[in-house]
């Protein structure tokens, strides 16, 4: 049985080399955004970081700054040429949270009112119950863990 280098056959890894064909619409050393090739809405770009990470769980801090940093200019942009003043910013990591590619990755989807999209989350009424105590637990864990800047 041949091994298989990931890296090798991740298809943003191949967008990255410019080995697959992509609609780049961003591109710079670390970065690089492209159209969706099965879009949910007119403009919907997905931004990766070149360097393949899996998931958030992997990418370091710095890199996943210049990602969201690449996200925001390109919002601007879309608010400005193609009239959009809602979107949805979209990041799955895993494959019980449905990512489908394990390359670290975000989605932009420009919204319209008449885009007929919708994203259905339902509210569990026994995780609201916990709110308070999860708060409590995360709130805590993160103030021992962050610094002053």
């Amino acid at each position: 049985m041949k091994n298989i280098n990931p890296l090798e056959d991740c298809i943003f890894c191949k967008i990255a080399r410019n080995e697959e064909k992509n609609y780049c619409i961003y591109e710079d050393d670390s970065i690089k955004a492209f159209l969706d090739v099965n879009p949910w809405t007119i403009g919907h770009t997905i931004i990766i970081s070149k360097t393949h990470y899996e998931n958030i769980f992997d990418i370091p801090e710095k890199e996943l700054e210049k990602v969201i940093v690449v996200v925001k200019r390109i919002v601007d942009i879309y608010k400005k040429i193609l009239g959009i003043s809602d979107v949805n910013i979209i990041q799955s990591s895993g494959k019980t949270a449905q990512q489908d590619i394990f390359h670290f990755h975000m989605h932009l989807v420009p919204r319209y009112k008449s885009d007929g999209q919708s994203i259905n989350l339902k509210i569990k009424e026994d995780i609201k119950l916990k709110l308070p105590t999860t708060f409590e637990k995360i709130k805590s864990e993160l103030d021992k863990n962050t610094t002053s800047p």
